[in-house]
């Protein structure tokens, strides 16, 4: 009998042993082909203000790391960019550096100075379209404005990025500052670039539908 309870023992342990090594494999798998993500944004993907390694791009760099998920990560951010510089310099990028997942992060400028809606939405448009042109998934970070300017804008502005998330079926980050909007001491005295702590805040934003877009 106790012979019997021995060998039970072993076959239920190698069990749990070949389950785990097989979850783990298959877990290996899904991340397993390498991956170029290309960061396309503005000052908020570009460190401003920052000590250099503090901004949410740097901060992804060193979670894929820590998730063992094989990744190398452009960042191409330059602060003050808008729409209509990112889909200048977008085709150059696409060529040079053959991204799988483009990330957009931008129209927070086109805001600020006031640019026609409608040539925003275009911009964007194209630069969706040159991405997926180019095999690229395509994730595009939302922005909100303050009330200021005015219901109406605020409203169309930020319905925009729903929009073309649904129209161009890719993924979208709703609002790439939620959690940190409401909160003055996440900002530097201009009120409007995040500080470090942040980033940490604004990763994870990202990180929810970044992650699916790594296993395939």
């Amino acid at each position: 009998m106790n012979s019997f309870l021995s060998v039970r023992r072993i076959t239920l342990n190698l069990f749990k042993v070949s389950f785990l090594l097989f979850s783990f494999l298959v877990i290996s798998d899904a991340y397993s082909a390498s991956k170029t993500i290309l960061v396309l944004g503005d000052s908020l993907s570009a460190e401003y203000g920052l000590a250099r390694g503090q901004g949410w791009v740097s901060l992804l760099e060193k979670k894929l790391v820590e998730e063992k998920i094989p990744a190398r990560v452009i960042n191409a951010s330059i602060s003050g960019e808008t729409s209509i510089g990112g889909k200048n310099r977008l085709p150059d990028l696409l060529n040079q550096h053959h991204p799988d997942i483009v990330i957009i992060e931008l129209g927070g400028n086109d805001a600020l100075r006031g640019l026609p809606l409608n040539n925003t939405e275009d911009n964007f448009r194209t630069m969706i379209l040159n991405a997926k042109n180019q095999n690229a998934k395509v994730l595009l970070a939302g922005m909100q404005v303050p009330p200021n300017y005015g219901k109406t804008y605020t409203q169309q502005f930020f319905s925009m990025y729903q929009k073309l998330a649904q129209e161009q079926k890719i993924r979208l980050v709703p609002f790439l500052l939620e959690a940190v909007a409401n909160n003055n001491q996440l900002f530097q005295p201009d009120r409007i670039h995040p500080v470090a702590a942040a980033h940490p805040i604004i990763l994870q934003n990202i990180w929810g539908q970044l992650q699916p877009l790594l296993k395939k």
